[in-house]
């Protein structure tokens, strides 16, 4: 009989998420995923068999909330944010990421996957999408720092 997990997977699987979207794919290593989630290196490979296999369970469940919930509001910046990481890190040179990334996208209304996914990575981009066009963001303006997010 097999030992019953002592974790919360969703808690787990949304923590390793957040790490992700905030970091990247490539940036965020095992000791990260270890030290946000609080599992243990052993652990994490038994629940999850790699870094990639996490980061694909947490994008399966962002694209499945994602076709079940808006593309817009409080809650969909850290879903959208996956998806960017996926689209732009991994989707290129990873044949099963780009598919679940086409399938996400293909499912979701046409409108709103591109206005939601282009006004989030102007937002990450640091750049003020209230400003008026022609309006240059000032000299020493860099990224919101992650408290301002």
């Amino acid at each position: 009989m097999g030992r019953n997990r002592g974790f919360d997977e969703d808690a787990v699987v949304a923590a390793a998420a957040a790490a992700f979207s905030t970091g990247g794919y490539e940036a965020t290593s095992i000791d990260d995923l270890v030290r946000c989630t609080g599992l243990h290196r052993g652990s994490l490979y038994q629940a999850f068999g790699s870094k990639r296999g996490l980061f694909l369970l947490a994008l399966r469940r962002v694209s499945t909330d994602l076709n079940l919930q808006p593309w817009t509001g409080p809650t969909a910046s850290a879903r959208l944010d996956l998806l960017l990481i996926a689209l732009l890190e991994l989707a290129p040179r990873d044949r099963v990421v780009a598919d679940l990334v086409d399938e996400t996208l293909r499912r979701a209304p046409v409108a709103d996957v591109t206005g939601a996914l282009g006004r989030r990575l102007v937002t990450r981009a640091g750049l003020d999408t209230d400003r008026p066009a022609g309006v240059s963001p000032p000299a020493d303006s860099g990224p919101p720092d992650k408290e301002s997010q």
